[in-house]
């Protein structure tokens, strides 16, 4: 079988890419993906309340895990990805940051990288969405990806709002506009009380196209090279398929697992897992970020939250009135408000992030708590530790080895004390008085500097969002050349995914995930 791109990985960045590419009618294009279809009947993937029960689910996640973490105990922390069309987007927490400007002016200063300032961006950002509100300058409305903003209607989101105006931070008016301090109501991937991940506003609506054909269910075992042209891929089941240039789009652990399993990456780590070294390439894995969070949590004095949801008896009436109405507790995914801080007063722009949650509770759902409670969850977006992506063998079915190095800085750790003092003093306002019946994580027993590392250290979780590990760039370590994000040393070789940022955004990654994928999509029909 030959068509002209073979896109690896029908997630969030691959569904954008298939369908941009696809508008050509003359333009082949086969979607590979791992996982399964996000059909009609997956009610979990559909349903926004329903993402505590798809991570961790191997009917829908990779379930990835760290190696031991050195400087948090050696813990071995969870990273879920979504292993579904859509991928990540139909399995995440649905909040739309696109992140600060500097973060991309801060990429444009790198030699190649001209076109990725925010000026350069922004075009993409607004070609991707349709935002209901805002300056028309600044935000796109006639894009696929719809928003919506979060209703904060909860009594808690009120106490929240007021809470950061008496600790002195402003109301941001359009964080996703340019001007990010502050606190606000998030931009949402929810329309009419459902999910919309990039399957359902990217992919669904061109399936018919005959020039577009997506399988699932189908992994690809490695990339085909001839020389120094890739010409194809080869499938788990030996089939293999040719193409005249192939795009990866498996995300920041599974595109530089996919380049190394086919002989591209730092040439030790290829020997170590008896990998034949085809093309020598540092960079590929090298350079992982992501963001670490805690959740500050308090029990709640009035009946308020929305902790009754939690309760199973309550589920099939929640579920019920979602199927018939698509409305109430489980058409939101409760991430309504949040914002974002600086950690110092020297910092150029906010590098704290927060969540506001009316419920005290885990991504897995488990609460500390039988009763009411709400919750900021929290952490520092710019750190500075970095980690690895390295395969353990050549087989595309073992995951590979991760390292995040998560609190391995000195500037980190004194971050996470900031961090965590200044949540502190916004759950201390006294428009929370009425609510609050006492801190019951970390809890009042942890005051120390050292207190507050130690908690970190043994209760901080992944706020799931990889990236950077094959970052686009022209130095020693990068792996994609900006214009094209065409592997270096290699043609007709691709990759479209958050992998590709050479440095972390400020804030959630799949809104800047998504620009990439515009950005590079025009590129590659050019």
């Amino acid at each position: 079988m030959s068509v002209d791109t073979i896109v690896v990985g029908g997630g969030s960045a691959g569904c954008c890419v298939a369908a941009r590419l696809s508008e050509d009618p003359d333009h082949r294009v086969l979607v590979l993906e791992a996982g399964r279809r996000d059909a009609w009947y997956e009610l979990l993937l559909h349903m926004p309340a329903g993402l505590s029960r798809v991570l961790g689910n191997p009917r829908y996640d990779w379930r990835y895990s760290s190696e031991p973490e050195p400087f948090m105990g050696g813990r071995r922390i969870a990273h879920a990805r979504g292993k579904v069309l859509g991928g990540s987007s139909s399995i995440n927490g649905m909040i739309f940051v696109r992140g600060h400007p500097g973060d991309f002016d801060g990429w444009a200063q790198a030699e190649g990288m001209e076109g990725w300032s925010w000026e350069g961006c922004l075009p993409w950002f607004r070609t991707s969405e349709t935002a209901l509100w805002g300056d028309p300058a600044l935000r796109g409305h006639s894009g696929p990806l719809e928003l919506e903003l979060g209703p904060c209607t909860n009594p808690l989101f009120g106490a929240f709002f007021e809470a950061m105006a008496q600790a002195g931070y402003p109301r941001a008016a359009d964080y996703n506009g340019g001007a990010q301090e502050g606190h606000t109501a998030f931009d949402r991937n929810i329309r009419k009380g459902t999910r919309l991940s990039a399957a359902r506003a990217y992919l669904h609506p061109v399936l018919a196209r005959p020039n577009l054909s997506v399988r699932t269910g189908c992994q690809t075992a490695r990339v085909l090279l001839e020389g120094t042209r890739a010409v194809g891929v080869e499938l788990l089941n030996g089939e293999r398929l040719l193409a005249g240039r192939v795009v990866l789009c498996a995300g920041a652990i599974g595109s530089p697992q996919l380049l190394q399993v086919s002989g591209v990456g730092p040439e030790q780590v290829l020997r170590e897992a008896e990998v034949p070294v085809l093309h020598d390439l540092p960079g590929v894995g090298e350079n992982l970020q992501d963001h670490l969070e805690v959740y500050v949590q308090h029990a709640c004095a009035q009946p308020v939250s929305v902790a009754p949801a939690l309760r199973w008896w309550n589920q099939p009436w929640i579920g019920l009135e979602w199927l018939l109405t698509r409305t109430g507790p489980a058409a939101t995914n409760h991430f309504e408000a949040g914002g974002f801080l600086k950690t110092t007063p020297e910092a150029p722009y906010p590098d704290l992030q927060l969540h506001f949650l009316p419920l005290a509770v885990r991504y897995d759902g488990s609460s500390p708590v039988a009763g009411h409670g709400y919750q900021i969850h929290a952490g520092p977006n710019l750190a500075e530790a970095r980690g690895w992506v390295r395969i353990r063998s050549g087989d595309v079915r073992e995951h590979p080895r991760l390292q995040f190095n998560y609190l391995s800085t000195e500037r980190d750790r004194r971050a996470w004390v900031t961090v965590v003092r200044k949540v502190r003093e916004i759950l201390d306002q006294p428009a929370f008085q009425p609510f609050s019946d006492g801190e019951i994580s970390p809890g009042p027993e942890v005051t120390s500097d050292d207190d507050i590392l130690a908690w970190v250290a043994q209760d901080a979780e992944t706020a799931l969002h990889p990236s950077c590990t094959c970052k686009m760039g022209r130095d020693a370590l990068s792996v994609v050349d900006p214009d094209d994000l065409s592997v270096h040393g290699l043609q007709g070789l691709h990759v479209v995914d958050a992998s590709v940022m050479p440095s972390i955004t400020n804030g959630n990654l799949y809104a800047p995930t998504m620009m990439i994928a515009e950005k590079a999509s025009a590129a590659l029909r050019s």
